[in-house]
């Protein structure tokens, strides 16, 4: 009997972009030392504004917060002449909440697991020693560098003057062997660069 998902033609890279998916919402760290920070200074801030408040409705201010010279300095002061400073202090709290909020970018990249309750990476320069170690095992090749871009990995390798462009199929192969090994997700196409060894 045939299903649905058998049927469509992307149906079986869904488990595998739904893999990829839950892999990088797992991997992703969260940006604790902005969000203490935003949190630490909002606490102060209120609580001390509270306290002030509090203290103030009881007839005995505390005095940390100046509340009549904030008062007399907003009633002098026109709305116009302000506007440009409270853009920038409200623009930087934005900006201090969406630090805090936002997690930031992964530094693993996701490897495939059979368990799909099981999230594993790798280290992105792991990851790069890995598949430069593979490239340098192809006859010829002298040096390998690789980088990690979105949607590809550049490999460029060093080697003599006699090299021809086979030597590319071949690095390609091993580095594509190697990935395949590793069982990474989402790393995109392997792009191989030759470059000549100066005489």
């Amino acid at each position: 009997m045939t299903t649905l998902q058998q049927i469509l033609p992307g149906a079986a890279a869904t488990p595998r972009l739904t893999g990829l998916r839950r892999a990088n919402r797992a991997l992703r760290p969260a940006r604790t030392a902005p969000g203490a920070v935003v949190a630490i200074a909002l606490t102060a801030g209120m609580g001390m504004t509270a306290a002030e408040l509090v203290s103030g409705l009881l007839g005995a201010p505390l005095g940390w917060v100046p509340v009549n010279e904030v008062v007399e300095l907003a009633g002098r002061t026109a709305w116009p002449k302000l506007s440009t400073a409270a853009l920038v202090v409200a623009g930087a709290g934005v900006l201090m909440v969406l630090l805090a909020v936002v997690p930031g970018r992964s530094r693993l990249v996701a490897v495939e697991t059979s368990d799909p309750l099981i999230v594993i990476g790798i280290t992105r320069s792991g990851l790069r020693r890995t598949l430069a170690a593979a490239a340098q095992q192809v006859a010829g090749v002298e040096k390998a560098r690789v980088r990690l871009r979105r949607r590809t990995i550049e490999v460029t390798v060093v080697t003599d003057a006699e090299s021809t462009g086979a030597m590319l199929r071949q690095v390609g192969t091993a580095v594509g062997d190697r990935l395949a090994g590793v069982g990474t997700l989402g790393t995109g196409e392997v792009v191989v660069r030759l470059r000549r060894k100066a005489l």
